[in-house]
C-alpha cells in the first residue's frame, strides 16, 4: 500500500506540473479517438521525455516496467486530470506488432520515431465495399522487382491527414479463400501517388479520410510476415488494438463530461440522475474486469477472447454513457451549436455531449463489429463445451 501511494504521488505531481490549462481543456473537449492534434503532440513529447509514453511495452523497447495495476492506475489518473487522448495508433497497435513480428531492421527503423512522436501512423484496412468484411479488399499490390506497386483506395482512414506512415492490407493474389492472398505492408505517406481526401463526420469532426493509391511504389522490405499471409498478421495486430482502444480511462473521460453537464443543470430530471448512478456502477464493474484481465496478462495481444470481450463491452458502455449525455443535454444539445459562441457553460457542455454522442455511434463497428466479436466468444464457448 505504501509503495502504491508513492507511485500515485509521483504520477499526480507530474500531471500537476505538466498538464497546462490548455492541455486539460483539449482533453475535456475531445470528441473522437484523439484530442486536438497539437495538444496530442505536446503531451506525447512530455510523456516521452519522462519515460512514460509506452507503459505496456517491454522495457527493452522503451517500456516503463510498471506492473499491470500501475498501468491501470496511470490511465485512471490521466483520465481524472483531463489529459489529452493521444493520437496513438503507433503506440497501441503497430508498435506492439513490430516488437512481436517485425524484423530487426523494421524495429530499428520504426520504434524510436513511434516513441518520440516523430511518426504518426494510420490504419489502411477498410475499403469501399470492404468495411467489416475485410477479406473482400481489392486494392492491389503487384510485385515489380524489389517493390510492390499499389493501386486502389482505403476509406474511413482515421487520422490519415495527420499521419506520415500507414500500415495496410493489400491484395497480392487471389486464393481459394478470400483471406488468402492478402499482404501486410508499411507505407510512407509522402510516397508519390498517394492522395488523401477528407470525410467530415456527422459530428462535424474531420477524423476520417479516403486515401487513394495511384502506382504507389512500396519496398518489399516494408512487408510484415510473408507475402499472402497478411490476414494472420492483421489478426494479431487487431488483438492488440481491441484490447486497448477503449479502456476504462476513456470511459471515465466520457462520464466526467456527463457529470459536468448534470452539475450545471439545476433542473435535471431525477430519472437522469438515477441512470447516472446505474451507469457508474457499470463503469466500476468494467474497471474491475479490465484490471483482472491486465493482471492475468490476457491483454498482451495473444488472447483473442479477452480482446473481443474488452472491445464489445467497452464500446457498448461508451455508447451508453454518451446516450445518457445527450439526454441530459436536452434541448440545449440541439441549439447550442448554433449560438455563434454566445453560450453559457451549460450550452457548451450540451454541444459537446451532442458531438460525442454522434461520434460514438461507430464504436460498435470499428475494430470489427460487435456481432463479429460475439461470434468469436460464442465459438470459444462451444469449443469449451466440446472439449
Amino acid at each position: 500500500m505504501e509503495e502504491e501511494e508513492g507511485f500515485l504521488a509521483e504520477i499526480r505531481a507530474f500531471l500537476a506540473e505538466k498538464l497546462t490549462p490548455e492541455l486539460r481543456a483539449a482533453g475535456r473537449r475531445t470528441v473522437g479517438t484523439h484530442s486536438q492534434i497539437d495538444a496530442c503532440r505536446v503531451w506525447h513529447r512530455r510523456l516521452y521525455e519522462r519515460g512514460w509514453i509506452a507503459p505496456a511495452w517491454p522495457v527493452a523497447h522503451g517500456g516503463t516496467g510498471w506492473t499491470a495495476r500501475q498501468r491501470f492506475l496511470f490511465d485512471q489518473e490521466c483520465a481524472a486530470n483531463d489529459a489529452p487522448i493521444l493520437f496513438a495508433t503507433g503506440m497501441r497497435s503497430i508498435g506492439p506488432l513490430l516488437i512481436a513480428a517485425g524484423t530487426q531492421e523494421q524495429r530499428e527503423r520504426y520504434l524510436k520515431p513511434i516513441l518520440n512522436g516523430d511518426d504518426l501512423w494510420c490504419q489502411g484496412f477498410s475499403e469501399p465495399g470492404a468495411g467489416s468484411d475485410l477479406a473482400a479488399i481489392k486494392t492491389r499490390a503487384d510485385a515489380d522487382g524489389d517493390h510492390y506497386v499499389v493501386n486502389g483506395s482505403k476509406i474511413w482512414t482515421t487520422g490519415a491527414h495527420h499521419a506520415n506512415r500507414m500500415f495496410a492490407l493489400m491484395r497480392t493474389s487471389q486464393g481459394a479463400r478470400p483471406q488468402e492472398g492478402i499482404t501486410f505492408l508499411l507505407i510512407d505517406m509522402d510516397t508519390p501517388g498517394i492522395k488523401v481526401e477528407p470525410i467530415i463526420g456527422f459530428d462535424g469532426e474531420h477524423e476520417f479520410n479516403q486515401v487513394f493509391f495511384d502506382d504507389v511504389r512500396v519496398p518489399m522490405a516494408n512487408r510484415i510476415g510473408i507475402e499472402g499471409d497478411g490476414w494472420s498478421v492483421a489478426k494479431q495486430l487487431m488483438r492488440f488494438a481491441r484490447s486497448n482502444n477503449t479502456t476504462s480511462g476513456l470511459l471515465r473521460r466520457a462520464f466526467r463530461g456527463v457529470e459536468r453537464l448534470i452539475a450545471l443543470n439545476r433542473d435535471m430530471p431525477d430519472e437522469i440522475c438515477l441512470r447516472r448512478s446505474a451507469v457508474e456502477i457499470d463503469i466500476r464493474s468494467f474497471e474491475s474486469f479490465e484490471l483482472r484481465l491486465l493482471t492475468e496478462g490476457r491483454l498482451s495481444g495473444d488472447d483473442e477472447i479477452a480482446s473481443s470481450l474488452m472491445k464489445s463491452m467497452a464500446s457498448e458502455l461508451h455508447q451508453r454513457i454518451t446516450e445518457l449525455g445527450i439526454e441530459a443535454a436536452g434541448p440545449y444539445g440541439a441549439v447550442a451549436g448554433h449560438l455563434n459562441g454566445n453560450t453559457s457553460p451549460l450550452a457548451d457542455e450540451a454541444a459537446h455531449a451532442t458531438r460525442k454522442y454522434f461520434s460514438t455511434r461507430a464504436a460498435s463497428i470499428y475494430s470489427g463489429t460487435n456481432e463479429t466479436h460475439r461470434n468469436i466468444i460464442a465459438r470459444s464457448l462451444i469449443d469449451l463445451r466440446s472439449a
